[in-house]
């Protein structure tokens, strides 16, 4: 539902579709990524998540070495070495990789939001163990985003899913589970510079806590804490936004699509963790039978496959 407005502001969302969002459209014309895109048509971030879905559901874990050659061929693909479709940490590593680098070199710079975005399955994979998620995390990082600040943002958000998905509905609770994983992930891979997720985190709470019109808290959001690529903004985002929605699916992904900033990617990792959080029955009918019909996935049939590699 992101991938109209995504890499635009919010002005321009308010002038090009003149209303609030709430349902799937194609993107305009000439969209500098998604042109000729039709509604519900998914972009690079559920693409990699079914990607490293798919080497779980073949290896029972997470392997670096096959993540890392399955994000090549998927590249390949997609024509993603001749195009902006890939974002600049994960573009740089597959080049990387596809010249010989190994995969335990390869991410040592990356700190934008792919590392995050695809972490769904990873999320699911850790049980929401504390742990077990920011190994599992580390380890599906280490291709293309091998800092301690992607691990940790990433760690956040496959914590919060993981406490959804073993039915923890307290929002609250999650965020604090998923800023304890960060802080653990700070721990994990190479050392880079970057704002710090947690605190930023708190100020964006704070931020979607005040008693204010929703949009004017919107406006604060995206100015202050951002909405682009830097895993620094993208995390503390999505947590506010789970927190400002209250973990409903619906009303989380309605408000990133109209956020501005990239937002296909940050109504998928909100999305991610709030559909962990109210479960299938609260996703409209209407929004899956489209998925189904316009993509090349069998969603059930990734899910039964996803849970029988994981929970034996």
């Amino acid at each position: 539902m992101g991938m109209p407005t995504s890499m635009m502001s919010p002005s321009t969302i308010k002038q090009l579709f003149g209303h609030y969002i709430t349902d799937f459209l194609p993107a305009p014309v000439g969209h500098v990524i998604h042109d000729k895109m039709v509604a519900g048509q998914v972009t690079d971030d559920t693409q990699q998540t079914m990607l490293i879905a798919d080497s779980i559901i073949e290896n029972e874990e997470i392997d670096p070495e096959d993540i890392a050659r399955r994000l090549v061929k998927w590249g390949e693909e997609i024509n993603a070495f001749g195009s902006m479709a890939v974002g600049p940490s994960s573009l740089r590593a597959l080049y990387a990789i596809r010249s010989g680098k190994s995969v335990y070199e390869s991410g040592s710079v990356g700190d934008t939001n792919g590392a995050v975005m695809r972490i769904g399955a990873v999320g699911i994979y850790g049980k929401g163990e504390l742990e077990r998620t920011v190994d599992a995390v580390e380890k599906a990082c280490l291709p293309t985003h091998n800092t301690n600040v992607a691990i940790a943002g990433a760690s956040a958000v496959a914590m919060a899913i993981g406490c959804g998905i073993n039915g923890e509905t307290d929002v609250g609770t999650i965020i604090t589970k998923a800023l304890e994983a960060a802080e653990l992930g700070m721990s994990r891979g190479n050392i880079w510079y970057s704002a710090s997720i947690i605190e930023r985190t708190k100020l964006a709470l704070q931020i979607v806590s005040k008693d204010a019109p929703k949009d004017k808290i919107m406006r604060e959001l995206y100015n202050i804490i951002g909405t682009g690529v830097q895993i620094s903004e993208t995390v503390p985002s999505c947590l506010a936004i789970t927190k400002m929605a209250n973990g409903d699916i619906v009303e989380a992904i309605q408000i990133a699509v109209n956020l501005g900033g990239d937002c296909d990617t940050i109504a998928a990792i909100t999305g991610s963790i709030c559909g962990a959080i109210s479960g299938i029955d609260r996703i409209p009918e209407a929004w899956a039978e489209l998925l189904e019909k316009v993509n090349p996935y069998d969603f059930d049939d990734y899910t039964d496959k996803l849970f029988g590699a994981i929970f034996k």
